[in-house]
């Protein structure tokens, strides 16, 4: 491996195990949040509980997010000093702004979680709400800077000087808006399936009918139904995604799509794999003039093909099934959603069956890997430029060679802690279960929150 492709694979691991503490970080107040405020309307007990246990979830999450978080950011200065040389002068705005957002998260998050029980009901809201607050501007500041790297603005390269520089401009880049509602959206998304999925779990493995089931059962559809319309909210950006990279990044489109020949009504491809040597995608299947409509919701809409760069600068041509695959798992969450919603709600059945509860718990760690793909397609779609057109990948690199050794232990570090996760959060929840935080809740003058055996 060249050390380009290292310092990618340290960085690209990095994020890749940080994105998912990230991304369960910001949807899972929002379903905390949704819990609190049912609670407080129809005050059932089982949704003060879910909110507790759910809390003590993310207070964990929190705890491994903010240290890969830091270990992105130093291996940001450390690996790409061209990049960060720009940013520096350009872009620290959302950097410096992101401290404060993530000051409320934890703020808050600690007033809701040590003072649920002394604080009246308005303020319990209110704390969930700036924690949710916190944990949404904190995705949507450091999306921000991915959103610059593909539509760079406000500021000039003279001589190879940065000058005319204008922060605002910056930050306020083409692309700001759709890409941090997608990131905002995918995440409430993968949050409420991730719930969606431990639930339909725990239904598997408890009696039907019993008192943890219902209480399971609740956590089950409020999840699928949050999960259901941010993932349609989450397709519906899609779309616009699709006509911004029409008009910013049109080979990253053509990539997406594997299209080589630039044309109008040009067919959407889905499935297979691209073929450069033919210039097709093979085994796919094509939606005639559906990709022209994608791009500008007319059937006639030109789309630039591959054909019209030059070869070193297209994108990797595996990104198409990196595309096919986040946009099929957006699809299937969708399905499941709906198809919960009318079995429970208009055929008025009263447990789902084994196979789909097993799609249910399926579900998780499906949307999860939707944000993986969807964020590897982001960023290596993007290639061969760390800032698009701007600055190559290739010169944004440190000069440091073997950079093997930190691959490894670095690797090795992420295996621990997801291991570590992984047993604290089976160990807590075993030594805290359902029925015993149900026994605390419908008991007077015992506390449910500060229970922390």
């Amino acid at each position: 491996m060249s050390d380009l492709l290292i310092a990618r694979s340290l960085f690209g691991t990095t994020m890749g195990f940080h994105i998912i503490f990230a991304t369960i970080g910001v949807g899972l107040p929002l379903m905390m949040l949704t819990a609190e405020l049912l609670y407080q309307k129809t005050k059932d007990h089982d949704y003060v509980i879910m909110a507790k246990r759910w809390t003590k979830a993310f207070a964990v999450l929190l705890g491994v997010g903010i240290p890969t978080g830091t270990i992105a950011g130093t291996q940001l200065s450390l690996l790409w000093p061209g990049f960060m040389e720009v940013i520096g002068k350009v872009m620290a705005l959302p950097f410096q702004i992101e401290i404060y957002a993530f000051f409320i998260e934890a703020l808050f998050m600690s007033i809701y979680v040590y003072a649920a029980e002394r604080i009246p009901p308005w303020m319990r809201i209110s704390s969930l709400v700036l924690v949710a607050f916190g944990a949404f501007a904190s995705a949507v500041l450091i999306t921000n800077v991915h959103a610059f790297e593909g539509t760079p603005q406000g500021f000039r390269i003279v001589d190879g000087e940065i000058v005319d520089v204008d922060p605002w401009a910056a930050f306020f880049n083409p692309s700001f808006i759709v890409t941090a509602g997608h990131v905002a959206l995918s995440a409430y998304t993968t949050g409420a399936f991730v719930v969606a999925s431990v639930a339909a779990f725990k239904m598997l493995r408890t009696p039907f009918g019993t008192r943890v089931y219902n209480f399971h059962k609740k956590a089950l559809m409020l999840s699928l139904i949050a999960g259901g319309i941010f993932s349609f909210l989450t397709a519906l950006n899609g779309h616009e995604s699709a006509q911004y990279l029409h008009e910013y990044q049109p080979e990253k489109l053509a990539a997406a799509e594997g299209l080589f020949e630039t044309q109008s009504y040009a067919p959407l491809a889905i499935g297979g794999f691209t073929d450069r040597e033919t210039q097709r995608v093979k085994w796919g299947i094509k939606i005639p003039w559906a990709l022209s409509f994608l791009a500008g919701n007319s059937f006639d809409t030109v789309v630039v093909g591959l054909n019209d760069f030059p070869e070193e600068e297209w994108p990797p041509l595996f990104v198409h099934t990196l595309f096919n695959a986040m946009v099929g798992i957006g699809s299937l969450l969708i399905f499941l959603s709906l198809t919960a919603f009318v079995w429970n709600k208009f055929l008025k059945k009263e447990h789902f069956p084994r196979f789909l509860m097993w799609a249910f718990v399926a579900s998780g760690p499906l949307a999860v890997l939707g944000i993986e793909f969807g964020w590897v397609f982001a960023c290596t779609g993007r290639q061969p430029w760390t800032i698009y057109r701007v600055l190559s990948t290739a010169d944004s690199v440190t000069t440091a060679e073997n950079l093997g050794i930190l691959f490894i232990l670095f690797a090795l570090v992420y295996v621990v802690l997801g291991v570590a996760v992984v047993f604290v959060m089976l160990y807590y929840f075993k030594k805290n279960t359902v029925i015993e935080d149900i026994n605390r809740a419908e008991q007077k003058n015992v506390p449910l929150y500060g229970s922390n055996t």
